[in-house]
């Protein structure tokens, strides 16, 4: 699904991706592990066309990527970003945000894919227009997670999704998450700062520090702690006793 060779990204001068090689095998969920400023959230906006200060070789379902997508490209790929509080626009009601990547992608304000989209993600009719404000952080991550799939994209790339809420509406979001991939068939990408978060979504995931990949692993390697490189496993103690997530 994803192949990528010598990806470096920039902010200015710095790299902040660091000649990082992926691959991501269709209908795989990945998990990218590191501290904050590690680079796991520029890789995924490189991935997503979000960020274009990018160099190296990237393709997705085979097809090579440049800095610049065409408009189809959001109905393979969709992100989901880390703040509900922040992703959805305070003076647009749900029924606006689900339809605004309809209307991009020239296919009309469909009110029975919105409503179809609100019930994959657990929330009723009653919803639909409804403001972000009159919406708990967990509803506001699921309409964030129904805009994302209401094109059924391939790719899901997921940013920190559920780091802003607390235990138990973190563990209500990645159930719904693993459900909705199971019956779509989709491939994740997701970064966290969480060994928890990433133990409970992913077959394999990479650690990443400054910018680079310093190991990959099976996650049942994570969890056990059998890493060979000095920082992955530093990181693994830092978080010693974690639980599974959801």
């Amino acid at each position: 699904m994803i192949a990528a060779r010598t990806l470096t990204a920039r902010h200015g001068s710095h790299r902040v991706v660091d000649d990082v090689a992926l691959d991501v095998a269709d209908g795989e969920s990945y998990g990218v592990v590191g501290e904050s400023g590690s680079g796991k959230s520029t890789l995924l906006r490189v991935i997503a066309g979000l960020h274009r200060d990018w160099s190296g070789e990237l393709a997705i379902a085979g097809q090579r990527q440049s800095r610049d997508r065409p408009r189809a490209f959001g109905r393979m790929v969709e992100m989901v970003f880390q703040d509900p509080y922040g992703s959805l626009h305070p003076r647009q009601t749900v029924d606006r945000a689900l339809a605004e990547p309809l209307l991009v992608q020239g296919l009309g304000h469909d009110s029975a894919r919105i409503l179809g989209a609100l019930r994959d993600v657990g929330l009723d009719g009653a919803h639909r227009f409804r403001y972000p404000h009159q919406l708990s952080g967990g509803q506001r991550q699921r309409v964030a997670i129904a805009r994302a799939l209401i094109l059924r994209p391939r790719l899901l790339l997921l940013d920190e999704p559920t780091s802003a809420l607390d235990a138990s509406v973190q563990a209500e979001i990645l159930a719904l998450l693993r459900r909705l991939r199971a019956e779509h068939g989709m491939t994740f990408v997701l970064v966290s700062h969480s060994l928890a978060v990433v133990a409970a979504m992913c077959e394999r995931a990479a650690v990443m520090q400054q910018g680079r990949f310093v190991e990959e692993v099976a996650v049942d390697d994570l969890r056990r702690g059998n890493l060979r490189d000095a920082y992955a496993r530093e990181l693994f103690a830092a978080s010693r006793g974690f639980r599974r997530a959801g």
